[in-house]
């Protein structure tokens, strides 16, 4: 029996079958390749008139890597669906809170919070663009809707413009990920966004990498070449600091065993070893 001539029923992770003309009990088999012999295709036609080319195309590329087949799935094709509807309202909701707002240069924390997020998923996605990896293009700009709309959740009225800037570059970011797999719904966003040009023939981004530097960095710290802890200290801490920081930990101290060290030997962003 062919899909179109079946109706689906989900009950958690169980799926049942039931024909149209009839609502007899159907048996769902097991996932094969489409073929019209085994009356299992799906007509792309209905597809797009159903749920628009945009949201058959983001399923298609998101389910599996482009050497591997797509296990077709309704379920998946309306979770495709849905999303794009939310990438919608998000970006309506990014272009209400930054409409009028000049770029401004200076960037607060909250500022480079909301850009280090969409240069990030801008890096990642450039790296697997590269090798064709078109399902975890798709996971980034997932990644990025999620974190953008929590930071939008996080705005306040006295958030100055650098956040409201931050959102408007942060959102034609997202846009200018998702365009080139759902064309459509990219060129309506970017319009939404205030584009003078079609998305399509504006310039790719590029990544700023210096918001993508840790301010932060975590470095084993060993004693006389055995591993007693852990020591997280600003990337820029001198010598001086990173020593300090090290005797003030109880495990090294343990191990020091009231012996003052001989020296403090400091691999820059790599690892700490104190030799007693």
């Amino acid at each position: 029996m062919a899909p179109t001539e079946s109706r689906f029923e989900a009950e958690g992770p169980t799926r049942r079958a039931f024909a149209l003309s009839d609502n007899r009990p159907v048996d769902i088999g097991a996932i094969e390749k489409m073929s019209k012999s085994k009356r299992n295709t799906v007509d792309p036609d209905d597809i797009i008139a159903t749920f628009g080319a945009d949201t058959a195309r983001w399923f298609m590329l998101s389910d599996s890597p482009p050497d591997r087949d797509v296990i077709w799935s309704e379920e998946g094709v309306q979770a495709a669906g849905k999303f794009a509807q939310r990438l919608w309202r998000l970006v309506g909701d990014i272009a209400d809170m930054s409409a009028g707002v000049a770029e401004t240069a200076t960037q607060g924390q909250k500022a480079n919070r909301i850009r280090k997020a969409a240069h990030a998923a801008l890096a990642k996605a450039d790296e697997d663009l590269a090798r064709l990896r078109f399902n975890r293009c798709v996971a980034h700009v997932y990644d990025l809707a999620n974190q953008l709309s929590a930071l939008l959740g996080e705005v306040e009225t006295t958030d100055g413009d650098d956040v409201r800037a931050a959102f408007r570059e942060s959102g034609r970011i997202l846009v200018q990920l998702f365009a080139p797999m759902m064309p459509h719904l990219g060129e309506a966003c970017w319009a939404e966004l205030g584009g003078e040009r079609l998305v399509a023939e504006t310039a790719w981004p590029v990544a700023d990498h210096s918001l993508l530097v840790e301010d932060m960095v975590t470095l084993p710290v060993q004693v006389n070449g055995k591993k007693r802890d852990e020591l997280t200290i600003p990337r820029a801490a001198d010598q001086t600091e990173v020593e300090e920081a090290v005797m003030a930990l109880d495990a090294v101290r343990r191990a020091c065993d009231g012996r003052m060290p001989k020296k403090i030997i400091v691999i820059p962003q790599r690892i700490i070893n104190v030799v007693v």
